[in-house]
């Protein structure tokens, strides 16, 4: 973490539950989760596949609803906010990096960053401001040769710094990771590690679940997700 980062919590879960019914069963995903994450933070949560990582990022990231429990970002439960409000949550606070990219497949590696702008509905930032923006993250991520290059012609690397690209277009406050080194090589995947670590420098938030103990060990501090609980 950077010396001048804040020590100030920006993100918080307080027994924080998520049940499925499947099978006619109720499958417990998460049991009570209690984590604080703090401005300026790098904090990997490391679990076995299965385990609910992904469902707890979900959470923080406003895509899906507990079953119990709260979470809150800068003091407000995100789930007492309207439907609008937890929209410009996902969209402007926090920015999603998946392990599949999840690019849109008709639209270029430039189209596909700029779209998270069209879609966080900031009326404010032209067309012309957006697509600025997006080219100056794609070439900082050694993207500009790329920009008209749909996702089938784009290497699996290549592919995350688009999606890490578009994650960044709006300035989150935190950035949610899910496994974003798991469908890569060791060397692709580390050069995708250095990005992070750059942004990491740079003062950004970052919330990453892994199975990978290298990955985790990068990060400033590191939690254990099992059996649908926590442990530090």
């Amino acid at each position: 973490m950077t010396a001048t980062a804040k020590q100030t919590t920006i993100l918080q879960t307080q027994n924080l539950h998520k049940t499925y019914r499947t099978g006619g069963e109720d499958l417990h995903i998460l049991q009570g989760v209690d984590m604080n994450v703090k401005s300026g933070e790098w904090l990997a949560i490391l679990g076995a596949s299965g385990s609910g990582k992904s469902t707890l990022l979900h959470l923080l990231g406003g895509l899906d609803r507990p079953s119990q429990g709260n979470v809150t970002y800068t003091q407000q439960n995100i789930y007492q906010l309207s439907r609008s409000a937890i929209n410009q949550y996902r969209n402007h606070e926090v920015g999603f990096v998946f392990q599949f990219y999840h690019l849109l497949p008709e639209l270029s590696a430039l189209e596909n960053v700029t779209i998270a702008g069209m879609i966080s509905g900031n009326k404010q930032a032209s067309s012309a401001k957006r697509k600025e923006r997006a080219q100056m993250l794609l070439d900082q991520l050694g993207m500009s040769h790329r920009l008209r290059h749909r996702p089938n012609k784009l290497s699996g690397g290549e592919r995350q710094r688009v999606a890490i690209a578009r994650a960044l277009l709006n300035e989150p406050k935190v950035l949610l990771a899910d496994e974003p080194t798991g469908n890569l090589d060791a060397d692709t995947g580390q050069q995708i590690l250095d990005l992070f670590i750059n942004l990491h420098k740079q003062g950004q938030t970052i919330v990453m679940v892994t199975h990978d103990q290298h990955v985790a060990d990068l990060a400033d501090r590191q939690l254990v997700l099992e059996r649908g609980k926590l442990k530090s």
